[in-house]
């Protein structure tokens, strides 16, 4: 689960245990997505755990369990818990909810956004009230917690030291009774045993296009839909809180995502990229999609104009990473495959002292991820490669030119 772009990033759920009684305990859940720029989508995150005990959710307030359970065990009160399950599964509400289920930082559907694009909306916080038919041993921290979205892995409750909260304009600081981390790692190859994005290349100097690598995500053609077919599953009724089923259309590398990299001009002190996303999934839209590139000029990036960007500098003193993402209410949803299948973007980046000219390859980024997973690129011998009298493109060309009207001149007089 180690990320070179984002060492530090994780999953944090932090368990506070705010109140124990004799019959009941209040614990305070919150989850925070500490990764900067993997974000959680819907149909959102699913936290589950089980108790070590006969523990049952007596209560609940800014989530709800997926399943009540048994409760026959608590039958004679006046009301039955929440949940009673062993092994609960516990979702967001949805942000219609009644406002007298809400707490702060709930009802968004499951869904956290990354460090870097939207730090408002990382953190998720539910409260509940747990109860036992046989309490006189206390509270006791659950275990095996998972974090139901594919790709992530949780481990076991650390204790440390207690939560503080603030009161009264922080004139007074109360702590919780007892606090546990729960530290959970994402895994591209825990999530999918295949990648889910290719790069082609291109270049204003050379007509080839380098098309994304043959069977880069997939050679199983069976599982695609090719162009004038439409499926049945296009017509069915679907549950946007579900995850959507992998539906693709039939290409070479059978990727969901493909990403074009062109050179598209030299000046004398910059050089333009165009950088677009293709979108070939037929049911699935892409909301908050966002894109890592690693390339040794990016520190001399003057210009982005339809995206935002921030570089990453995970290790301070090397600028060669960045993050690019869509404008908010403009660009910020990759559609689904056709017309509108697609964003892009134009950067402009300044020729510097160590700019080493175009040749093998330097223009095109070595590594590329979309949405936190690695993307397949071709090889770099099948880079477009620069004509054998080219410098640095146009101006180069412009230069054979004019010196070649000059000695036409000299000759002519």
């Amino acid at each position: 689960g180690y990320d070179p772009l984002d060492p530090h990033g994780n999953i944090t759920i932090k368990w506070d245990l705010l109140q124990s009684n004799p019959d009941t305990n209040d614990v305070r859940v919150s989850i925070f997505n500490f990764q900067l720029y993997r974000h959680i989508e819907r149909p959102g995150w699913q936290l589950g755990w089980e108790w070590q005990g006969d523990e049952a959710i007596m209560s609940m307030l800014g989530a709800e369990a997926t399943e009540q359970g048994n409760c026959s065990r608590f039958k004679g009160g006046e009301n039955l818990p929440h949940c009673c399950e062993k092994q609960p599964m516990i979702i967001d509400l949805l942000p219609e909810a009644s406002f007298n289920m809400k707490t702060s930082n709930c009802c968004k559907g499951g869904v956290l956004s990354s460090m870097v694009q939207d730090p408002s909306n990382y953190a998720a916080i539910f409260v509940m009230k747990i109860g036992a038919v046989n309490s006189s041993d206390g509270f006791k921290m659950p275990g095996n917690f998972s974090f139901g979205v594919s790709g992530y892995t949780c481990g076991q409750p650390v204790r440390v030291p207690p939560s503080r909260y603030s009161w009264d304009s922080g004139r007074r600081w109360t702590q919780a009774l007892g606090t546990w981390n729960i530290t959970c790692m994402y895994s591209q190859f825990v999530a999918s045993s295949s990648p889910q994005c290719c790069v082609s290349l291109s270049a204003f100097y050379n007509t080839t296009i380098v098309p994304c690598p043959k069977c880069s995500c997939s050679c199983h053609a069976s599982k695609c839909v090719k162009f004038g077919e439409t499926p049945p599953v296009l017509q069915e009724t679907r549950d946007w809180n579900q995850q959507l089923p992998a539906l693709i259309r039939c290409s070479s590398h059978m990727c969901p995502i493909r990403i074009h990299w062109h050179i598209k001009q030299s000046y004398k002190q910059y050089w333009r990229v165009k950088v677009t996303l293709n979108n070939r999934n037929i049911l699935k839209n892409y909301s908050q999609w966002n894109l890592e590139a690693v390339h040794p000029n990016l520190k001399n990036l003057t210009q982005v104009f339809s995206f935002n960007y921030e570089p990453l500098n995970p290790y301070g003193h090397i600028n060669d990473s960045g993050m690019f993402w869509g404008i908010r209410y403009y660009n910020d949803m990759l559609m689904q495959e056709g017309e509108n299948g697609y964003v892009q973007t134009e950067m402009l980046m300044r020729k510097g002292e160590d700019f080493l000219s175009f040749r093998q390859g330097w223009g095109f980024p070595t590594r590329v991820l979309f949405n936190g997973d690695e993307c397949v690129m071709p090889l770099p011998d099948q880079y477009p490669a620069l004509p054998n009298n080219g410098g640095n493109g146009p101006i180069f060309s412009l230069s054979l030119i004019v010196l070649s009207l000059l000695v036409l001149t000299i000759v002519c007089f």
